[in-house]
């Protein structure tokens, strides 16, 4: 099936060359002998006229000798390849071209008709069984004072017209080689330029569509073909990197899981068969309960990033203020950072300053960022969140004194269940999912996050709002 449009052209080529040669060989044919024979037949015409109105009429005249006339006639006769004659009315020649009449023995054109070449101004035949073969032959009346005193005739080969005609001929089957040769560089072009890369396209969406994701598509060049070739190429390699993801994503959903399932099960199963005493169950099954709620809490993170990654999921945008709400989440923590003698500092940008954004999911997108800052922070250190104004953006930063995070994990920190190595030493409870769902909630605000972090200093992750209008009606002492 892949091979009939190539097929399809190949027998289009052959069908062109045949209808070429056929149209060459019938009607080309027919309209270059009609054409040689036009215009060879009005060229004896009007030069059998010319010698009517001049030598014919002298002759008749008397003006000029018999002698003279074929003299004259037999040059012209060489001259123009022709037989020349001049006969009377009657038929009986008077000058031949070919051979000086004889006086004592005369020559008639048995049944001679001037009207043989009826509307016409030539006749092919023999001219009255006068020649063995064909000729061409024209009359052009002798008229002396309006009296026709006879006629002059010339006779050309028709076998020269048919070799006139036939060289013509070549030069049409010379010219359609030609197009025939230039439509097969065309041919060999498509192959080359189109055929071939479409061909290497099909073979490679059969590997894309038999899952093999990673074959290489090699097509080079600026056109349509190439631009196809690399939208497919990028495509494939989209899929490839999505499909890795997902295998990726069910790793570590699948390790995320096991990990506390596997620790509820063996303290059940040790309660149960007696190798935890009666009396330490209570601290094991608040374990259990713990594992429980990482498990709701990683059930809830993935039901959450999901949601967040839906197109076209709706945002319930209002005018709040963001000052308050960062108030409030620092709040929330104060008894984490008691226990960990943590200081939230605030640099807030005044009392009020509104921000235009869905309050539930900015409200969530701080949580997440302070409460990675106190996860990573040391003892004794202090967390700032600031906010300020440039630009019609308000920029909302969370800043920690804490282990910081490598170069090499600092583009990587944005994917579902990713953790470095300090991570996973740092805290072992944690989903990995808190950095994602933060980047898709401010993506779809339209708005930026970016982080700043050296080891051992500590990170700084910024985020952008669009500033609300009513910060400009707000009065001085509001402010």
């Amino acid at each position: 099936m892949r091979k009939t449009l190539y097929l399809k052209f190949i027998l289009a080529y052959i069908l062109f060359a045949f209808f070429g040669f056929f149209t060459v060989a019938t009607f080309v044919s027919r309209l270059t002998y009609e054409y040689c024979l036009r215009n060879t037949s009005r060229d004896m015409y009007r030069e059998a006229s010319r010698i009517a109105d001049t030598y014919a009429v002298d002759l008749y005249n008397s003006e000029i000798s018999l002698d003279t006339v074929q003299k004259q006639m037999e040059s012209l006769s060489y001259f123009m390849d022709t037989e020349i004659w001049i006969i009377n009315p009657s038929g009986r020649m008077v000058v031949n071209s070919a051979s000086a009449p004889d006086p004592e023995q005369e020559i008639v054109v048995e049944g001679f008709d001037p009207t043989v070449t009826q509307k016409n101004y030539y006749t092919r035949g023999t001219f009255f069984d006068s020649f063995e073969e064909e000729k061409l032959s024209v009359i052009a009346p002798i008229i002396n004072n309006y009296k026709t005193r006879g006629y002059v005739i010339i006779h050309k080969s028709a076998a020269q017209i048919d070799e006139d005609a036939n060289s013509m001929l070549n030069i049409s089957y010379l010219m359609l080689i030609v197009i025939l040769f230039l439509s097969l560089i065309i041919l060999i072009f498509f192959t080359e330029v189109v055929y071939r890369p479409l061909r290497r396209i099909i073979a490679a969406t059969e590997q894309y569509a038999s899952g093999n994701m990673h074959y290489e598509l090699n097509v080079e060049g600026e056109d349509e073909m190439g631009y196809l070739a690399a939208s497919l190429g990028y495509m494939a390699r989209t899929m490839a990197t999505f499909e890795d993801d997902q295998k990726k994503f069910i790793a570590n959903v699948s390790h995320d899981f096991r990990s506390p399932l596997t620790s509820i099960r063996g303290f059940l199963e040790a309660m149960l068969d007696g190798t935890i005493p009666p009396e330490m169950h209570e601290h094991y099954l608040g374990v259990v309960l713990n594992e429980t709620e990482r498990l709701t809490k990683l059930t809830n993170s993935l039901l959450t990033l999901n949601n967040l990654n839906t197109r076209g999921m709706i945002l319930q945008m209002t005018d709040w203020n963001i000052n308050d709400v960062i108030r409030k989440v620092a709040a929330s923590f104060e008894q984490v950072c008691r226990g960990k003698n943590i200081r939230i500092h605030l640099i807030l940008s005044g009392e009020i300053l509104y921000v235009q954004a869905d309050m539930d999911k900015i409200q969530q997108v701080l949580y997440n960022l302070v409460d990675n800052a106190i996860k990573f922070s040391s003892s004794n250190s202090e967390i700032e969140i600031e906010t300020t104004e440039k630009g019609g953006k308000v920029f909302v930063s969370v800043k920690d004194s804490g282990i910081g995070i490598p170069k090499e994990d600092q583009n990587q920190i944005w994917e579902r269940f990713y953790k470095s190595d300090l991570s996973r030493g740092k805290d072992k409870k944690g989903t990995g999912l808190g950095l994602s769902i933060v980047r898709e909630i401010i993506r779809a605000h339209g708005e930026n996050i970016s982080l700043v972090s050296t080891q051992g200093v500590g990170s700084k992750f910024t985020f952008t709002l669009r500033r609300s209008d009513r910060n400009d009606e707000l009065d001085d002492d509001d402010l």
